[in-house]
């Protein structure tokens, strides 16, 4: 608010003495003047652009502290948009990338460097639980794991693959339901809950679009793994 206030003040400023050596006829070779003025306007988009804010990694809201992973991810939107999963500003999943698909999407990191490891999707409306329950059975101890829901992410979970995302550090999972939005960020050998989870609920009086609730974001430092 300060350094916006500084820029409206030195504009006026400008701006006026200007208009006063016109007003007043002070002597002022026309070419100077011109000059003055693209000067004024090139100051206040100089103070302008001095003062924007800083871009952190991912787009989030604040810097993360040293020795964590700066992450951003969100669900999809209905059956339309799919979800978008950033780690370390390296977009992992997205639809412009084309790696997503319906079901639950999932990346997985490298807990102690942030490289990304693999990104899958399993279709759990119309392919089958098995080779998700053995994806997540094969994630190695140090692994940071997110995931994203895109259309239906819980039609085709069973009870095992609901227990193995649970031993991830989720506590939704059990209660997804049919088209519910999810996102979640976890990781292999966590000792507590992670504290990165969002949920919706799919509800036909409060979703935003028709047959799927709104879009769910997440944003976050992930504690870089220590030996």
């Amino acid at each position: 608010i300060g350094a916006a206030k500084l820029v409206v003040v030195v504009a006026i400023f400008l701006l006026t003495f200007y208009v006063i050596s016109q007003v007043f006829e002070i002597k002022m070779d026309a070419n100077l003047g011109h000059i003055f003025a693209h000067l004024s306007l090139k100051f206040c988009y100089f103070l302008l652009t001095a003062t924007k804010p800083p871009r952190y990694k991912c787009g989030i809201s604040k810097a993360c502290p040293e020795k964590h992973f700066a992450f951003k991810m969100a669900s999809g939107a209905a059956n339309v948009v799919g979800p978008k999963i950033c780690v370390e500003d390296n977009v992992l999943m997205s639809g412009v990338k084309n790696n997503v698909g319906r079901g639950i999407n999932v990346a997985l990191v490298n807990g102690k460097t942030g490289e990304t490891i693999d990104t899958k999707f399993f279709d759990m409306w119309g392919g089958d639980v098995a080779p998700f329950i053995e994806f997540l059975k094969s994630i190695q101890d140090g692994t940071i794991v997110l995931m994203g829901t895109y259309d239906d992410g819980a039609t085709k979970l069973n009870e095992e693959a609901r227990k193995l995302i649970a031993e991830l550090g989720s506590t939704s999972i059990t209660n997804l339901g049919f088209r519910d939005n999810w996102v979640f960020c976890g990781g292999k050998g966590i000792k507590t809950k992670s504290p990165f989870e969002q949920h919706i609920k799919n509800n036909k009086d409060t979703n935003k679009y028709e047959g799927w609730p709104e879009v769910v974001e997440m944003e976050g430092c992930i504690p870089q793994k220590q030996d």
